[in-house]
């Protein structure tokens, strides 16, 4: 998969953003069905959709689609106008407020019938844990379907699922520090994380709300990706560059993942079954690590065609 460092969510009534979109930074663009589009608008906004998808250059990003949730009676006209009209130009559908396999099991099969009758190829599925109950099942939910791309942490509803403190205007992850004594969500966005990696999948964090407030983005883009997560949502452009930055190999990170690459090349050559750099063992979970670092860079243009970082 290429990578998704940061996945702009666009709203889909609003056309004057969705080319702006196509020109930023963004690995990702999200084009928005749900939250920010209002009751009245949601007809228009698939309307826009369609129009956007077809008519708009996407350049090589990555364009994803987020439905109702499915306990709306506005989700499966989503999946089927939008699907049907444009589904040549999505990657992925977003499936917000994912509870149960179930939920999964339903988009899939609604696309296995809408890519027969169109002729597309496979659409993906991005699954937002943004409650008590979606985070109980969540390993159930990642086994639920091969078309699964990433798992996404969603802030803001998981925290009214639990009753926690609201403590922000937005909800999305300011002022945490001032109520609590380290992170917050580390248990729930691990837990996302680990049945995430367990089966193949992206790991996305929730977004940062306060979008003037670039020394909090930085922190909370920091923790996620210590946490393990591939990428982070984002709500303005402006957030994008450091996102991108956060999430991206540095050039020391490239430098290790090729030492340890070559000593394991070395050993397979000379037959050896372990793997030792600077006097240190390296087991092949690290191997795999540093391949995956290695492959990102390079789908970056971080990496020479000699295959050394670039300066």
């Amino acid at each position: 998969m290429k990578p998704r460092r940061s996945i702009l969510s666009v709203p889909g009534h609003v056309a004057k953003m969705h080319g702006k979109a196509a020109e930023s930074e963004a690995d990702v663009i999200m084009l928005d069905l749900e939250d920010s589009v209002p009751p009245e608008a949601k007809e228009a906004a698939r309307r826009q959709v369609i129009e956007s998808l077809t008519a708009i250059d996407w350049h090589d990003k990555t364009v994803t689609v987020r439905i109702n949730s499915l306990d709306t009676p506005f989700a499966y006209r989503d999946l089927v106008d939008v699907v049907e009209a444009a589904g040549a130009k999505i990657d992925a559908v977003v499936v917000p407020k994912v509870n149960h396999p179930g939920d999964i099991h339903c988009v899939d099969r609604l696309l296995d019938g809408i890519e027969q009758a169109c002729g597309y190829s496979i659409i993906g599925i991005e699954a937002s844990i943004e409650t008590a109950e979606g985070l109980s099942d969540v390993t159930a939910i990642a086994r639920a379907s091969k078309r699964l791309r990433s798992l996404v942490f969603g802030i803001a509803d998981y925290s009214a699922s639990v009753g926690a403190r609201l403590v922000s205007l937005s909800g999305h992850g300011e002022n945490e520090a001032e109520i609590y004594p380290g992170h917050r969500w580390h248990f729930a966005v691990s837990r996302m994380v680990m049945a995430a990696k367990a089966n193949g999948l992206l790991a996305i964090d929730a977004p940062y709300g306060h979008f003037k407030d670039s020394e909090g983005l930085q922190r909370s883009a920091v923790m996620a990706g210590a946490l393990g997560c591939d990428g982070k949502w984002a709500i303005h452009p402006s957030q994008l560059a450091t996102i991108n930055r956060v999430f991206s190999p540095t050039e020391e990170d490239i430098r290790r993942a090729i030492t340890i690459l070559e000593a394991a090349e070395a050993a397979a050559r000379n037959r050896r079954g372990a793997v030792a750099v600077e006097g240190r063992m390296v087991d092949q979970a690290t191997v795999r690590l540093a391949r995956r670092l290695y492959d990102q860079a390079r789908h970056l243009g971080l990496i020479s065609q000699e295959g050394a970082p670039k300066q």
